[in-house]
């Protein structure tokens, strides 16, 4: 019954070790262009940021990072039907 009841005050920013300007600086340094926006997402008990850039071809992409090691998870182009 009470599984699922999500308790913010223990689990601060996922406790993630690199900040959200070292994952933009991460995404950037694979795929270069704009970021558009940086969220920090719980993936499967995994902290990820998901880092939208908008690269010179005006293609936009999404570049998981590992938010306690820094690892690049996946590169994915944006379509419309996300």
């Amino acid at each position: 019954m009470y599984g699922n009841y999500y308790y913010p005050h223990l689990f601060p920013a996922y406790r993630q070790n690199i900040t959200k300007q070292q994952a933009r600086e991460i995404a950037l340094a694979r795929v270069p262009g704009r970021v558009l926006h940086v969220d920090l997402e719980l993936e499967n008990g995994v902290p990820v940021y998901e880092v939208y850039i908008l690269t010179p071809n005006q293609v936009v992409v999404e570049v998981e990072v590992h938010a306690r090691t820094g690892q690049i998870l996946s590169i994915d182009q944006e379509n419309d039907f996300d």
